[in-house]
């Protein structure tokens, strides 16, 4: 059973950076796709970016640019680095884990079928960070 542990929120100014990182126990990143996502209060939950050691990294248009998403083989770990933080980017942020090699819009579909379906090994979710960006 994947465990994923979020950790490095935090309240920042507008402009400011924070690194997110989530430790992955029972899941192997080589074959395997990361991504993080957020959720905003009243809002969907959207996908940000996503990682596989076969096809790279994949953002979404609102990150683009800013965020850099990134994994430590050796420690089991994967990173959000987010720059130039923007008031809208105040969200609770979650990171996942499926088998499977896919792009940040397969990510997603995978996620959301099983959510509501069964998946076997079923998706790792971490139990969310809350970053926060004041004006």
């Amino acid at each position: 059973q994947v465990q994923l542990v979020e950790s490095g929120g935090g309240s920042v100014q507008a402009g400011g950076s924070l690194r997110l990182s989530c430790a992955a126990v029972g899941f192997t990143f080589s074959g395997g796709s990361m991504g993080w996502f957020r959720q905003a209060l009243g809002k969907e939950r959207e996908g940000i970016a996503s990682i596989s050691s076969m096809i790279g990294t994949d953002y979404a248009d609102s990150v683009k640019g800013r965020f850099t998403i990134s994994q430590d083989n050796a420690s089991n770990t994967l990173y959000l680095q987010m720059n130039n933080l923007k008031p809208n980017d105040t969200a609770t942020y979650y990171c996942a884990a499926v088998g499977g090699v896919y792009d940040l819009e397969g990510l997603t579909d995978v996620l959301e079928r099983c959510a509501s379906n069964y998946c076997d090994p079923a998706p790792g979710w971490g139990q969310g960070t809350q970053v926060t960006v004041s004006s």
